[in-house]
């Protein structure tokens, strides 16, 4: 009885001492606890800081043809690793292992602009959509609608092909326009769940401006979702990105690293170089991975149902 006693003591103990810590505080200690958060930090940091690094680690110039690679392809050979290159050739006589290692930079710049250009139109969207309701909120919803209704690499392939020529911002843009109703609804659904709060209806109640009820009191209170979201956005970015650019809608410029175009590049020699499509879509997915599984652990981190 007194063990049980002790330990119901111990844990009310526990819950008084943390009942001042903020929800973030107490979401970053239970990321530090859980090997998921931990493994998707490690991939995201080790990514991010090798796309910073690359063009000064890169053992060789990604972009020089090299005459001891060119001189050993032919049509059904290509040079795979020797002294000097890690990974040997690709397929034009460049160092392969340099490539990959400029090619993170690449997909981490469109990964990121994506998914920051959809972040702010969908919270420019969402938000009106939130704040003022009524025919506002039902007009920008059934756009949003509309754009939800058609599959996200469909639509992507859509914009792209539109272009009169493709290039990295066409792909940018293509991406970041698919995220924009992701953003838009669950802000909306935030703020429209903060606009029936207790401390709303007491500001409204007070007479406070709708204005700064909106950016004090319902706005930062929603953000919450929309950050997680945005972790969870950078993965599928990513992966959009190398489709559109393993499709050809992406940058035509042959010399320019990146994973899906070098993914796409690589299916003439598939038969004669497996390895040129195997370490580009290894890194795409090893990448993905990692911000999928910091993201769905900030998630229910953040959650405040498994706060206890």
């Amino acid at each position: 009885m007194m063990t049980l006693l002790n330990r119901k003591k111990r844990r009310v103990d526990e819950l008084a001492e943390s009942a001042g810590t903020s929800l973030a505080a107490d979401a970053l200690r239970r990321m530090a606890r859980s090997p998921v958060a931990i493994i998707g930090a490690v991939i995201v940091l080790l990514f991010a800081a090798l796309s910073v690094v690359a063009p000064f680690i890169a053992p060789k110039d990604p972009y020089r043809r090299y005459p001891e690679l060119v001189d050993g392809l032919r049509a059904d050979f290509i040079p795979g690793p020797m002294p000097g290159f890690l990974l040997g050739s690709d397929e034009l006589g460049r160092d392969f292992f340099s490539r990959l290692l400029v090619g993170a930079q690449q997909s981490l710049f469109v990964g990121v602009g994506a998914t920051l250009i959809g972040l702010v139109l969908g919270m420019l969207i969402g938000g009106a959509a939130g704040a003022f309701g009524g025919w506002v909120d039902s007009w920008l919803m059934r756009f949003t609608d509309i754009m939800l209704s058609i599959p996200s690499l469909l639509l992507a392939i859509s914009i792209a092909a539109l272009a009169s020529r493709g290039s990295q911002t066409t792909v940018i843009i293509a991406v970041a326009v698919t995220t924009v109703p992701i953003f838009a609804r669950l802000l909306r659904g935030a703020m429209l769940a903060q606009r029936h709060s207790d401390h709303v209806l007491a500001a409204t109640a007070l007479g406070v401006k709708r204005r700064t009820i909106v950016f004090r009191h319902m706005l930062p209170n929603s953000l919450g979702p929309v950050i997680v979201q945005a972790t969870l956005t950078l993965a599928t970015a990513i992966i959009e990105a190398a489709s559109l650019s393993f499709l050809g809608l992406g940058d035509p410029d042959p010399d320019r690293a990146e994973w899906g175009l070098m993914l796409g590049n690589s299916q003439r020699w598939i038969d004669v170089r497996p390895e040129l499509a195997f370490y580009p879509a290894i890194a795409i997915i090893i990448v993905a991975l990692g911000f999928t599984l910091l993201g769905e652990s900030l998630r229910e981190a953040l959650d405040p149902k498994n706060r206890r």
